[in-house]
């Protein structure tokens, strides 16, 4: 972060991977600022190139234009604000994967520079002088986007006018501050909730009750957070307590953060059982204390453990395996203790060999063909993108030709696991509606090319990029 315009005096950055412990302290510092200077400088220029790739990519038509899925919007929300020019979805998912981020993060990346360079002008000039870093602009960016309700160009050129005043000192809870001093400057609040009870205050209540399940701890926990109505918070908290201290009467050791977490998972699984609407005290408990004594997790959870035969044919497991949920590691000792639980039910499902490859009759996907292909790809197979495969279509990768047997031809796209691959909704959309093209050498494995020809390999191992691209995009692929 500088307070002034980038300084002309650049010092020779180290080699990458060598040593700069043998560097005197102050070489030390004097090289940490040049690293920061040229990751400062080499952040703006991301943020011309993605202003660059969009001046270049306008869609066809407005629906052809990326956006933010939102609930109750038709087309979704546009990636920057009123007044910035739309851009070409397939162009974002192209400059995404060149980048080696998700599309969902190239939106974000290229929304945040056309708000940017369009509606905060002044910003865009500070970040380009070498004042403010791309990482704190394109946090005014992001709420200026997504303010509620929408900012037109005369509020966020306001906001703009105020950040600029204070370079380099502005935090989110500032930004929020200023976008909500804008929407009550411009008359833009949302109007009383007893004259419009649909656009009030309901429209944007706050409470909430969000499972973070990309959060996947190690130790086999996740994270939840919740807003509640400060009745309702009041009650859980006191259950909470209570369950806690039940625990610990029973001689549970753990910490009271720890009871209370599982306090919380014991009403998740007894809540159904408690009499709401009156009655017995002491009937109440009794039924509380039976259905406790039979209650089940009913979680599903995919744990793939690799275990070797031994002598006498009995399986020596690896104390490492991978849970499927999150696709993060999992300890052997924590799914022990978890299929071990008293009120834990466990159900052993069929293994399914990955490596078969029979052949359905007709274009649907049976049921354990789609397991399959959900085991064996993990993740949307598109270039970096780490959608779970269950919320993902199967598609064929070679289409499938519904009139192959009215003309007695062989079947071009055959329904089989060498012809199937897990693709989220977006880029399946890509793949059938775009120039990107993908073939799959080998089931799991897929090759994908971008309209400039960019080539991508997705595998079990990640994605890697294997060549460079021409200069004009192919000819457009089947529409």
């Amino acid at each position: 972060m500088f307070s002034g315009p980038m300084s002309n005096t650049a010092i020779a950055l180290p080699e990458m991977g060598s040593d700069v412990g043998d560097q005197s302290p102050a070489r030390i510092l004097a090289t940490a600022r040049e690293a920061l200077r040229v990751e400062d400088e080499a952040s703006a220029l991301k943020l011309r190139c993605a202003v660059a790739w969009a001046d270049a990519h306008p869609p066809e038509h407005p629906a052809y234009a990326a956006t933010f899925a939102a609930p109750g919007l038709d087309g979704g929300e546009s990636l920057a604000g009123d007044g910035c020019p739309l851009v070409a979805e397939h162009a974002v998912a192209e400059f995404g994967t060149e980048m080696g981020i998700s599309t969902t993060s190239a939106k974000k990346l290229i929304g945040h520079a056309l708000e940017l360079r369009h509606r905060l002008p002044r910003l865009w000039a500070l970040v380009h002088a070498g004042r403010v870093a791309s990482w704190r602009a394109r946090l005014v960016a992001e709420e200026t986007i997504h303010a509620c309700p929408s900012l037109p160009p005369e509020a966020a050129a306001w906001v703009d006018a105020q950040v600029a005043a204070v370079v380099g000192k502005v935090g989110p809870a500032q930004v929020e501050r200023l976008v909500a001093e804008a929407i009550k400057r411009f008359e833009l609040a949302a109007p009383d909730p007893a004259s419009d009870p649909v656009d009030g205050w309901e429209h944007v209540d706050p409470r909430h009750a969000t499972l973070h399940r990309d959060a996947l701890h190690f130790a086999g926990t996740l994270r939840f957070e919740a807003e509640l109505d400060l009745a309702e918070a009041l009650d859980l908290d006191d259950a909470l307590s209570a369950g806690a201290e039940a625990l610990k009467a029973l001689g549970f050791e753990g910490s009271l953060d720890v009871r209370r977490s599982m306090a919380l998972g014991d009403l998740a699984r007894t809540q159904q059982a408690l009499d709401l609407n009156g009655g017995d005290q002491g009937q109440a408990v009794a039924e509380l204390d039976r259905v406790r004594a039979g209650a089940s997790r009913q979680v599903v959870l995919h744990v793939h453990l690799s275990a070797a035969v031994l002598g006498d044919g009995g399986l020596d497991f690896d104390p490492i395996g991978r849970l499927e949920q999150g696709q993060r590691l999992i300890l052997l000792d924590q799914v022990k203790e978890w299929v071990g639980h008293t009120r834990t039910r466990v159900t052993v499902a069929p293994v399914i060999d990955l490596a078969r490859d029979n052949v359905a009759l007709g274009y649907a996907v049976p049921a354990l063909m789609r397991e399959q292909v959900i085991l064996r790809d993990g993740t949307c197979t598109f270039p970096w993108c780490s959608r779970p495969a269950r919320a993902c279509d199967i598609d064929h990768v070679v289409p499938y030709d519904h009139e192959a047997d009215a003309l007695g031809v062989p079947q071009s796209g055959p329904t089989r696991p060498s012809n199937l691959t897990a693709i989220c909704r977006r880029h399946h959309r890509l793949k059938t509606q775009s120039p990107w093209r993908v073939e799959m050498p080998s089931p799991g494995k897929l090759v994908w090319t971008s309209p400039h020809g960019h080539r991508y390999l997705r595998d079990f191992g990640g994605t890697t990029r294997l060549d460079g691209g021409e200069e004009s995009p192919p000819a457009r692929a089947r529409s």
